[in-house]
């Protein structure tokens, strides 16, 4: 009769035990030690940086990742061979250049925004701030964002100028006869220059529509050095836009590698 009596309900081992958290017997959905689950999710934590190459990989990523490069890198090609061949598109654009040639104060002041001596001091100062800032919170290998950016302003010139010797595109009915117009140096100059400073200081932006801002300053600069060189008659319209696919993929490059490789904060204690 003692065993009627109302008491809390008794354990039995074996059964019920296995589903208590942490418990370790056979069926057990949970475990008892530190250890992973066995699947790769569980195995195998995420970048918290969400960043492309994540193990695993994030959903999404790879198709806009092929959007980014591919689809710019298939534009210039494309732009490239219409222009050695002068090719129909070719014909195009020299009629539209010639209709928005008109030269003025203002184009010829945007279009000297993509001059060296303007874009490149620009890069210079987000270059100095941006290690300044990594050197003051102690960053590991504060040097390598300021050194990865600066190299691709280095390596503009390495791929402009061999391919104007290839195209050999002469230039529009405003500037001296020459040849050697395809892509804008110009417009290389500035998108990487202005481009590279605004990849660097994102990260230093706290607020969301400040860093909204920043891009769309960066847009609109690329984009009036581009309508002024054209509406200057410095350059044809597909010379501006070859530029800004072949640096959209530079640039692109750029952004994986701070993203993957480029310094981390040391951790807060």
């Amino acid at each position: 009769m003692g065993d009627i009596g109302p008491r809390p309900p008794q354990l039995r081992p074996g059964r019920a035990l296995a589903h208590t958290p942490g418990a370790s017997g056979s069926g057990s959905p949970h475990r008892s030690d530190s250890r992973p689950p066995q699947t790769p999710r569980g195995a195998r934590p995420s970048d918290p940086d969400g960043h492309p190459g994540t193990t695993p990989p994030v959903p999404g990523w790879p198709t806009s990742l092929s959007l980014l490069l591919g689809l710019p890198a298939l534009l210039f090609t494309l732009i490239t061979w219409q222009v050695v061949a002068d090719g129909p598109l070719a014909d195009l654009d020299e009629a539209a250049g010639r209709a928005l040639i008109h030269p003025g104060r203002v184009s010829e002041f945007l279009a000297d925004l993509g001059n060296v001596p303007v874009a490149v001091p620009a890069l210079a100062v987000a270059l100095t701030y941006v290690t300044w800032r990594h050197r003051r919170i102690g960053t590991h290998h504060w040097w390598l964002p300021a050194t990865a950016a600066a190299a691709l302003m280095a390596l503009v010139p390495a791929l402009i100028v061999p391919l104007k010797e290839l195209t050999d595109r002469p230039g529009t009915p405003v500037v001296p006869p020459a040849t050697g117009y395809y892509p804008s140096g110009h417009t290389a100059t500035a998108a990487i220059a202005y481009g590279a400073a605004t990849l660097l200081l994102l990260p230093w932006l706290s607020s969301a529509p400040a860093r909204r801002a920043l891009l769309a300053v960066c847009a609109a600069v690329n984009l009036g050095v581009g309508f002024g060189l054209v509406r200057r008659g410095y350059h044809w319209p597909l010379d501006v836009v070859g530029s800004w696919c072949l640096c959209t993929v530079l640039l692109v490059g750029l952004w994986l590698f701070l993203g993957r490789r480029g310094p981390r904060r040391r951790s807060s204690p």
